[in-house]
């Protein structure tokens, strides 16, 4: 059977590109952590068949998040099945130690020192600040390159007129 979370965390296994990650080449280590973003599209009955899929193969912590609604269900791995927990609100992953809070308008993680994740909207905006850092740099680059270029010639300009009244500009 085939399943790929929409992310998962599998601890002990190299890091390195995969198209997919297949448990029986990865020395039948499980991912540990699975998370799963429903869309539109997902079913009631596929999100039941993959929480039964992960049960059986052993994953610990399994995290389910529903953007449109900011809603976070999950299981956790007890007594060798997983079991569904309550409130995730200011919840600590037991293996990741990242910290959920539910917050309008958007889920939020935290890094074990409690600092935040990066949203998505937040990263766009930082690459928009630089993009735009970076053009008033290319910008100014241009600008003094022109004013290098017309520095040059202006002194073309001049050594030529020194030329005309046969005067040696170099001789200055």
């Amino acid at each position: 059977t085939r399943q790929a979370p929409d992310v998962m965390v599998a601890f002990g296994r190299p890091k390195g590109e995969r198209g997919s990650y297949q448990q029986w080449k990865e020395n039948n280590i499980p991912p540990q952590v699975v998370f799963e973003i429903l869309s539109p599209g997902n079913t009631q009955t596929e999100m039941t068949r993959k929480l039964l899929f992960y049960d059986r193969y052993g994953v610990e912590e399994y995290y389910i998040y529903n953007p449109d609604k900011n809603d976070l269900g999950g299981c956790i791995r007890q007594e060798n099945r997983l079991e569904s927990l309550e409130n995730l609100d200011n919840w600590v992953s037991p293996r990741l130690g990242i910290r959920f809070q539910l917050a309008e308008p958007e889920l939020l993680l935290y890094y074990p020192d409690g600092q935040p994740f990066t949203s998505y909207n937040q990263e766009r905006q930082r690459a928009e600040t630089e993009r735009q850092r970076a053009e008033t740099e290319r910008q100014r680059a241009e600008a003094e390159r022109q004013r290098a270029e017309a520095e040059r010639q202006r002194a073309e300009r001049l050594a030529a007129k020194l030329r005309e009244l046969n005067i040696s500009p170099e001789e200055i």
